[in-house]
């Protein structure tokens, strides 16, 4: 339990979900590259140059040092994952004697850090490696590393001793009142994180506890392979002319997916309905990973699982939550059927002979009133989006707002993992170097395809007196530079990339005292805050003008195309919040008060009637692909509040000059800088200088959906 974020980290790094030095070094490899970059008009920094210049490879080597992965000198083999494992294992032993023989104080609370450092650092950068790396033998290895580990977190799970001793910190009044805040609350974490576990229990329940913990880490596993596990089904039984749509087995037909953005209606349906068809085992893994989670949060002292989950977040507890979603559902309801109604329209117009709107029909019917409303044809604005611009871009923005350079230094051999992998110095103008970002940005076989970010190595004071420098991952999909072109990014890739980039900065400017709150080691619902704060700015003018041109030709992209491109998002944008609250609400339900009332089938049946407008499917459930019931499970919420909170913080601080430096430090001083050290509505209230009620949670989301009266003028002209 000391470590319970370690097992959380292995089934969510996913989900974050996720956004320099040696310049000069990065400029040359611009200037040396193809043709096509000597052509472009535009005078790129050293860190655009770096991104939209082909990776040379790494040239033949035979006696320079290789330095290992992330400059691991033991990581330059698989080999080294054991090495690096048993290194950890030994400081582990030797810090839990010192944590169980060290008189109660501030220093407990240090080494406690130190012993979670410890083993994350091992833990977390084998994560990412046994889902990233392209070798079998490094992946292997990682996950070899990975289980070492967790035997071992489950041990300390349940060593009483050590348990004791920062329960004797705890008892002491006096002694915690003389501890600052963050210290405070880091041990108040640790001690959550142990007793959610039940190591205060006796010994019966104890084992009860870890034997549940071990069950839902399965269960969890188990569930989310099975949320992506395609379905087949003889292929005389679809229609033949829409058999090609999927792929084929023998005389069956695979679907691995939804196909929601497919122009016929009936291909929507088919994979639907096959896609959705409920699987007994899937069911009877989701119902028992349900009942289990209840069973431990009961045996640990909460009601239900959803309390237990929702300690120390912005919205404390699920009652809130469950206010939250009833006035945002209350508040989008006009809306939402506005909504539909535009959606059944098209259909009638394009399919006369099916015009009633079913749940596959949405993302189609949306995305063809965006373009025919607003012609927004993506390819019209990947010439504008290459990847070196926006990485320009953002390196403007954050000197502007503050004071940060991005640097791409050339990592020494063995230290990435893929050519193709930059590594970026993040630099303040007065503090020097902050940490460092490992850029994962292009496709590749095997690769996890998702956008997402992975703490590597935590920031926090060292006992030295010097600072833990954090290191991240960045991992997108982007596709590769061509034989003319830089990588061009549609104006989706643009926003994921200001997104997790938003994820990295956090981390880069968390500078906690304990590497337990650095950086995004905070509250979910606070988490995602920086990350969604960054998509307000890269959909501004102001901040795309600043980076946005052509690779070609160096023309500005011009504001009439943002500007309806910012407005064509808001199509319809009702009903897809509104599709967010129900699943959000669902999944409060589902961790609830146990026995569930009903099957999880028909609850989400009731709830989708409830909160979202469109008929249940019969036959089908949804719920056994709803994967973020295992990294968000009770939480899914999370990003409406988040994208509520950076909605207040975009409107009070940058709306009016999203360059403002002042207001920078400030989201620095009172957001960022913090990490998860901090409640995180006091962190809200330090930013916005007032305590937002749910009201103005809701107001925040239900105002972005407003359209823009000069786009409007302008379309009209």
């Amino acid at each position: 339990a000391l470590l319970a974020r370690l097992g959380r980290t292995l089934l969510t790094a996913m989900m974050l979900c996720a956004r320099r030095l040696g310049g000069l070094g990065a400029g040359r490899v611009g200037l040396g590259a193809r043709s096509w970059v000597r052509r472009v008009s535009t005078s790129w920094s050293p860190v655009g140059a770096a991104f939209n210049a082909k990776p040379q490879g790494r040239r033949l080597d035979l006696f320079g040092e290789r330095r290992g992965l992330f400059g691991v000198p033991e990581l330059s083999s698989p080999e080294g994952f054991h090495i690096a494992q048993e290194a950890a294992l030994q400081k582990t032993e030797w810090l839990v004697e010192r944590a169980c023989s060290t008189p109660p104080g501030p220093q407990t609370v240090l080494i406690f850090d130190e012993l979670s450092d410890t083993l994350c650092r091992v833990a977390d950068l084998a994560d990412f490696v046994k889902l990233a790396h392209p070798e079998p033998a490094f992946r292997e290895a990682a996950e070899d590393a990975c289980r070492s580990v967790g035997t071992v977190v489950e041990k300390l799970n349940t060593n009483v001793e050590l348990y004791q001793s920062l329960q004797k910190l705890l008892d002491d009044k006096n002694l915690m009142d003389s501890l600052d805040a963050e210290t405070r609350r880091v041990a108040e974490l640790f001690m959550f994180d142990f007793e959610i576990s039940g190591i205060h229990l006796d010994e019966e329940k104890r084992r009860r506890a870890v034997d549940l913990n071990v069950k839902i880490l399965d269960l969890s596993s188990t569930f989310l392979m099975g949320t992506n596990f395609p379905n087949k089904i003889e292929k005389h039984l679809l229609p033949e002319h829409i058999c090609h749509n999927f792929a084929r087995d023998g005389n069956h037909v695979i679907i691995d997916g939804l196909h929601a953005e497919a122009a016929d209606d009936l291909v929507r349906e088919a994979a639907y309905k096959i896609f959705l068809y409920p699987s007994a085992d899937q069911l009877k893994c989701l119902e028992e990973l349900l009942r289990s989670r209840d069973l431990l949060a009961n045996l640990v002292g909460y009601s239900t699982f959803s309390h237990r989950a929702l300690q120390g977040t912005i919205a404390q507890n699920p009652e809130t939550v469950m206010q939250f979603l009833e006035k945002l559902s209350d508040k989008l309801s006009e809306r939402t059927v506005k909504d539909f109604e535009m959606m059944r329209r098209m259909k009638m117009k394009l399919n006369p002979q099916n015009a009633v709107l079913m749940p596959w029909d949405p993302p189609y019917y949306s995305g063809v009133i965006r373009a025919e409303r607003y012609n927004i044809e993506p390819s019209l604005y990947c010439p504008f989006f290459s990847l070196g611009a926006c990485m320009e871009g953002l390196n403007i923005l954050f000197n502007k707002l503050l004071g940060i350079s991005l640097y791409a230094e050339p990592p020494a051999k063995g230290e990435v993992w893929c050519d193709d992998v930059r590594k970026l110095a993040v630099v303040h103008e007065s503090e020097g170097l902050l940490g460092y970002i490992y850029c994962d940005f292009f496709q590749r076989a095997n690769k996890p395809y998702q956008d997402c970010h992975f703490t590597i190595r935590g920031g926090r004071l060292k006992e030295d007196g010097s600072y833990q420098l954090p290191v991240v991952v960045l991992m997108l999909n982007l596709p590769h530079s061509s034989r003319n072109s830089p990588t061009l990014l549609t104006p989706g890739m643009m926003e994921n990339l200001f997104h997790e980039m938003g994820h990295a900065m956090h981390s880069m400017l968390g500078r906690t005292r304990y590497q337990h709150v650095t950086g995004t080691r905070c509250p979910t619902d606070f988490a995602e805050v920086p990350s969604i704060l960054m998509e307000y700015f890269s959909n501004d003018y102001r901040v795309v003008n600043q980076f946005a041109r052509h690779y070609q030709t160096g023309q500005l992209l011009p504001k009439a195309m943002v500007s309806r491109l910012c407005e064509s998002k808001k199509v319809c944008a009702a009903a897809e919040l509104q599709l967010q609250v129900f699943y959000a609400a669902l999944d409060q339900i589902y961790h609830g008060q146990h026995p569930l009332k009903k099957s999880t089938t028909d609850l989400l049946k009731e709830t989708q009637e409830q909160f979202y407008g469109l008929p249940y499917v019969p036959n089908t459930a949804w719920q056994l692909r709803f994967s973020h019931l295992v990294g968000y499970g009770a939480k899914y919420y999370s990003y409406l509040m988040s994208r509520a909170v950076a909605s207040m913080v975009w409107k009070e601080c940058f709306l009016q000059d999203p360059f403002n430096r002042a207001a920078g430090e400030r989201y620095r001083r009172e957001m960022l800088a913090h990490g998860g050290g901090k409640e995180p509505m006091l962190m809200v209230q330090g930013m916005l200088q007032k305590c937002p009620s749910i009201d103005d949670f809701v107001d925040a989301l239900v105002s972005d959906l407003d359209l823009d009266f000069e786009t409007f003028l302008m379309d009209s002209e």
